[in-house]
């Protein structure tokens, strides 16, 4: 349920879950998620996760040029990316503030820039 998710979140102070089926990466989850497809909805406690996550999962390899990914990223408007092997399974979870303290961060920074600018492919809600 979204509670249990919220709660997980809290516990190891986390604003995103992968969600697995079948030992499959079927969607994630984000805490905006929960306030605007569940909250602002109008859902409650009980609500399935499978009932607001986003499907549409995008991914890097965990053996990707870091600049290609953080040029995605910024494409996409991504601020966290799950990241698999070759043969998709998850290894990690790639975000900004992972980028921002690596080499000089200069990457990070034009990615942020791109995931700012209004007007992104993606909805919260369904309407």
């Amino acid at each position: 349920t979204i509670q249990e998710v919220a709660k997980m979140m809290g516990d190891i102070d986390i604003g995103v879950l992968p969600v697995g089926e079948n030992d499959r990466l079927v969607g994630m989850i984000t805490d905006r998620d929960i306030a605007v497809r569940a909250v602002g909805q109008g859902k409650g406690l009980s609500t399935k996760v499978r009932d607001i996550m986003s499907e549409e999962v995008k991914y890097c390899f965990e053996d990707e040029d870091t600049n290609h990914v953080t040029r995605n990223m910024g494409d996409q408007q991504l601020r966290r990316l799950p990241v698999v092997n070759r043969k998709k399974r998850l290894v990690g979870i790639l975000s900004l503030g992972d980028l921002a303290i690596a080499k000089d961060g200069r990457a990070a920074g034009n990615a942020l820039k791109d995931i700012s600018q209004a007007g992104g492919l993606h909805s919260q809600t369904d309407e």
